[in-house]
């Protein structure tokens, strides 16, 4: 067997393993915890078994895999389910980095292509990597050096058998299962098999095993697949300084004329709700910051679109694109600025929600990257945008985790209940359970009706009878559970349950 088929089988093994483990940990009630942990601990493991084939991996790929390890550990401390799926997007973009191109150092100075590339090159990798991992084992060599007598071979020919009559089986047994409910019934007897559970258990391990598989592959070998795409890639547009300043001069005017004409209605505040007819908190707040923030979000990769096709002939059309340029990204500026404006009017009239308290978050960082691109596109250091951008959306990401959104959502609203407003506790009790420690310590401000509705719902997600598994742990859960227990809510829930069913 050669180097490259044993290394390609190691990997295979490797990815099956992994598949395997996400059946045993991911299978789980809840939200992924402390599992999802474990089983970044075993592809590390795995990387680092297959990189034990093939040389060392670079400093960057392992500081790449280390931070993704950190992260997938975050779920098993805060519960919060958009903040999850986040720690967990953040797991796959880094792991999709580290192995860009076999796991070398490529990030410092790469450019938002080569990002696009990485990314393009995960998908190719999760849909037809491991394909062509098992395609370059050596099959029959490997046989022949696992086996070297008559009788092993004749046992390996048989489970090959076995694998190639097994999906037959497999279909034809259910269709004859099907059409007898006598001869159903005497083969589930016979097999105690619940071919649901079965067939869950087989996309589980096959989904990630396969991922795995072409994740490794590309760690092998560099690339998704053998052919060098950027042969094929379109040639680079070159456009001129009067085409690049047509259009921002024109983007340019449409903010400010935006701005100018609705410069009362940007700005205009709580006083302006008031005085202006039909005119509700919600139409001011919620339809203008979300289109506000597209507008900013989309903004930005024009201008890096613009940068990047701009044929730079003389040094008075650099001016000119970073003059227009610079003009866009302060009318963006602005256009942010009204946008939290509106956020803070509609959260100081209606509270704090994930969706509110995301959205924020997700703006300030369109306005970190907005400055880093003033700092690095504008001054002519294009090269060093795309790594900062990625550092300060992991950075985003770190904060929300320390940051906690279900508890200070509950802080910010339990703070509005002491002037007055009433505090929504069924719509907390719905949050993740690191908002249950101050929604138990704000019990006394839920309104009397709602106080039942709140107690049977946290009594039931984190009561002393609700579902709980080890494998899905979190600090968060157990600190909900907790408070749950040592504040009397399971006999007030029970109480409530009493009443509801007690007859009019």
């Amino acid at each position: 067997m050669t180097d490259n088929a044993r290394r390609s089988a190691v990997a295979l093994v490797a990815a099956v393993d992994l598949g395997v483990l996400a059946d045993l940990l991911l299978r789980a009630p809840g939200a992924p915890g402390l599992n999802f942990g474990l089983w970044m601990l075993g592809v590390a493991a795995a990387l680092a078994w297959v990189a034990g084939t093939r040389g060392v991996l670079s400093r960057e790929a392992w500081a790449l895999v280390g931070t993704a390890l950190v992260f997938a550990m975050l779920p098993a401390w805060r519960d919060a389910g958009p903040l999850k799926l986040l720690d967990l997007l953040v797991v796959a973009v880094l792991v999709g980095l580290a192995a860009y191109r076999g796991g070398r150092p490529w990030l410092r100075g790469a450019g938002v292509g080569d990002y696009a590339g990485a990314a393009a090159a995960a998908g190719l990798s999760g849909a037809f990597g491991t394909l062509l991992l098992a395609g370059e084992v050596d099959w029959k060599g490997g046989a022949g050096a696992v086996s070297a007598s008559p009788w092993s071979r004749v046992g390996l020919a048989a489970l090959r058998g076995v694998g190639l009559a097994l999906p037959f089986l497999v279909v034809f047994g259910g269709l004859l299962m099907a059409a007898d409910a006598v001869y159903a019934r005497l083969v589930t007897n016979a097999l105690h098999i619940d071919f649901g559970r079965v067939v869950s258990h087989v996309f589980l391990i096959g989904f990630f095993g396969w991922a795995s598989g072409g994740w490794l592959r590309e760690v092998l070998a560099g690339a998704p697949v053998p052919a060098d795409l950027r042969r094929i890639a379109p040639a680079r547009p070159r456009l001129g300084i009067v085409e690049v300043a047509v259009v921002l001069a024109l983007l340019d005017a449409l903010f400010a004329s935006f701005m100018a004409v609705q410069v009362r209605y940007f700005f205009g505040g709580s006083a302006m709700v008031d005085v202006t007819p039909g005119l509700t908190y919600a139409e001011y707040a919620r339809r203008g910051f979300f289109e506000l923030v597209w507008v900013a979000a989309l903004a930005l990769p024009l201008l890096l679109a613009a940068d990047w096709a701009l044929a730079r002939g003389r040094r008075a059309d650099e001016w000119i694109f970073r003059g227009l340029a610079g003009l866009t990204v302060l009318l963006l500026f602005a256009i942010l600025g009204s946008a939290l404006q509106r956020m803070r009017l509609y959260q100081a009239a209606f509270g704090l929600t994930e969706l509110r308290l995301y959205t924020t978050a997700f703006m300030a960082w369109i306005g970190t990257i907005l400055l880093w691109f003033s700092a690095t596109v504008l001054r002519g250091r294009r090269s060093s945008f795309a790594l900062g951008a990625l550092v300060s959306g992991v950075a985003t990401v770190a904060a929300l985790n320390v940051l906690s959104p279900d508890a200070l959502i509950v802080r910010t609203n339990v703070a509005r209940a002491a002037s007055g407003v009433p505090f929504d506790g069924h719509y907390a009790s719905r949050l993740g359970a690191e908002a249950v420690p101050g929604i138990v310590a704000a019990l006394d401000r839920v309104p009397t009706e709602g106080r039942c509705a709140v107690a049977v719902g946290l009594s039931r997600r984190w009561g002393p009878k609700a579902p709980a598994d080890w494998r899905s742990w979190s600090w968060g859960a157990w600190r909900a559970r907790q408070a749950v227990r040592h504040s009397g809510l399971a006999r007030e829930a029970e109480a409530c349950a009493a009443a509801a069913r007690r007859p009019a």
